[in-house]
């Protein structure tokens, strides 16, 4: 296997390992899916998500549920599968490595048509990863920041040069950097791509209404065509998880996306419908406004009122509102215990974890009240915590707030529509806000982004130079003791900053008609449906 693989493949064991310590005692593996039963050609599947996705660019896109959208329109070079391997999808095999490390070459999939009927080659490959790395406010740039350019090398070759090697690039390209776009449909629409996207894929884009649905329609063109079953996507925006699990119960929808852990009891109770889940790679937590003055990917600044304070100013105010959290109670009152309590971006199964990685400050609000003391801080401290305007997010956010209440916080809460909080957030517009993220088959994708100064998610304004090395040390190497150590040290300093407190890591669930078959859901929480359908 090619040293570049390494990392992600060895992480297959640690989600198969996960897979045997199920939070909800059921006996499903890692990866859950309908079964083989027999699915007829037709119809139209209705899939309920539990947020409205951002905009379906692959290049500016974040939200889980715009990649389940693209899971089903938006093929890339490499996937993962059901064992969390990965495997070529785009791409004719997996990538071969210079001995040095520093060009890795990957052959294109042949007679491979876009959704507008043009043909994949390699310089339709070369245009999105250049787009990727260099369009003005992608969220992957800092994903292929090692990338020093791509090459076609002929129709159906690409080369891409890395200023040093780098370690997570396949699993990078198993995600949506590794999403190839029509090259006709980006000159048509340049950064408007989103309004009417072209990929390849089962399915193809053929309309939106905001907060609304996303409509998908079977293509034609798509090579393995014959495996598509439904003639029609329809993914409905439900965002409150009530709503989703009465729709689903009464046949209004076929699919749900995370049934509210409140209603998973319910759900496998239901003959008439199966409960899927999968141990998850990522974590959630709240992410706190340091120096996000000026937006995203911006300098980092001092912030400026209303955000200004001594939570982005002083260390000791951050830890002070970390102790004030207790996450067993969390877990117990707002989830029903069916979560796990986290307090790093690595799961403990992982074999990049460590002792480090996993250290947990305890639960001490009068520890917290000490802290606030010392930074000469007058209690209540007001503080405004952003938060899903959903059931399950008012629920955190009301934890949150009583909790913060005893370490001497008067936490107000800003239930906000998740695209609208992202908007707001990228821009600087909060002082706190709890978010998590779906995780990565390698430890890099749930980190680097989101910790370094230059990281494309890096919402905290947060930079610090040791910090940014490691990050660059781990990526350089596919020694697993060495990352793992890396690991430890750079997760040991965020909680030392503090610009994200982890809090708690999900389990995937995802509610599904007993009617239908061939959805599956792996552990980075995506539902896959190009094989689903009705079987009745």
């Amino acid at each position: 296997m090619s040293p570049l693989l390494r990392p992600a493949a060895v992480l297959v064991a640690f989600a198969l390992a996960a897979s045997a310590c199920s939070s909800i005692g059921s006996d499903e593996p890692a990866t859950s899916t309908t079964g083989d039963r027999p699915v007829k050609a037709g119809g139209t599947l209705r899939v309920a998500l539990a947020e409205e996705p951002d905009r379906l660019d692959p290049t500016l896109a974040r939200t889980l549920v715009g990649r389940t959208v693209f899971s089903a329109m938006c093929e890339k070079l490499y996937d993962i599968n059901e064992k969390l391997e990965i495997v070529p999808q785009l791409a004719d095999g997996l990538p071969t490595i210079s001995a040095d490390g520093k060009t890795v070459t990957i052959k294109i999939r042949s007679g491979v048509k876009f959704a507008d009927g043009t043909m994949l080659d390699a310089a339709a490959v070369k245009t999105s990863l250049d787009r990727h790395r260099t369009l003005t406010g992608s969220a992957r740039a800092s994903e292929l920041s090692s990338v020093a350019g791509v090459d076609v090398v002929d129709p159906s070759t690409v080369a891409i040069r890395l200023k040093e090697p780098f370690a997570p690039l396949a699993a990078v390209l198993a995600d949506r950097a590794g999403m190839i776009m029509s090259p006709a449909a980006l000159k048509a629409r340049g950064e408007d791509f989103a309004s009417g996207p072209v990929c390849v894929g089962p399915f193809k884009f053929s309309s939106r209404v905001a907060q609304d649905r996303i409509e998908l329609v079977k293509d034609p063109n798509y090579y393995d065509a014959d495996k598509v079953k439904a003639d029609k996507i329809v993914y409905e925006i439900i965002a409150d998880s009530t709503t989703r699990f009465n729709n689903l119960r009464s046949g209004d929808v076929d699919v749900i996306d995370r049934p509210a852990a409140t209603d998973v009891d319910a759900l496998q109770a239901d003959s008439n419908l199966r409960l899927l889940t999968s141990d998850s790679l990522g974590y959630q937590g709240i992410t706190l406004n340091l120096a996000n003055r000026d937006g995203v990917t911006k300098p980092p600044a001092p912030l400026t009122a209303p955000y200004a304070g001594p939570v982005a100013s002083d260390a000791r105010v951050r830890h002070a509102f970390e102790l004030s959290l207790d996450r067993e109670a969390i877990n117990r009152v707002v989830f029903r215990g069916k979560y796990q309590p986290a307090c790093g971006p690595i799961s403990p199964s992982s074999p990049y974890s460590s002792d480090a990685a996993q250290k947990c400050p305890p639960h001490d609000p009068a520890q917290a009240k000490k802290l606030l003391a010392e930074a000469g801080v007058t209690t209540p401290l007001k503080v405004s915590l952003v938060v899903a305007n959903t059931p399950d997010g008012r629920r955190l956010g009301e934890a949150i707030q009583a909790q913060a209440r005893e370490g001497g916080f008067d936490v107000q809460l800003q239930p906000t529509e998740f695209s609208a909080a992202l908007d707001a957030t990228d821009a600087g517009k909060y002082q706190m806000f709890a978010i998590g993220w779906s995780g990565r088959v390698d430890p890099d994708g749930n980190i680097a982004s989101f910790v370094t100064t230059q990281g494309s998610l890096n919402i905290a304004g947060y930079s610090n130079p040791d910090v940014d090395r490691m990050v660059a040390q781990a990526r350089a190497t596919n020694d697993q003791a060495q990352r793992r150590d890396l690991y430890g040290q750079i997760i040991a300093k965020v909680q030392e900053d503090l610009p994200l407190i982890y809090l708690y890591r999900t389990v995937n669930f995802t509610g599904v008609s007993a009617k239908v078959g061939g959805v599956k859901m792996y552990p980075d929480g995506i539902i896959r449906v190009t094989e689903a359908g009705f079987t009745e």
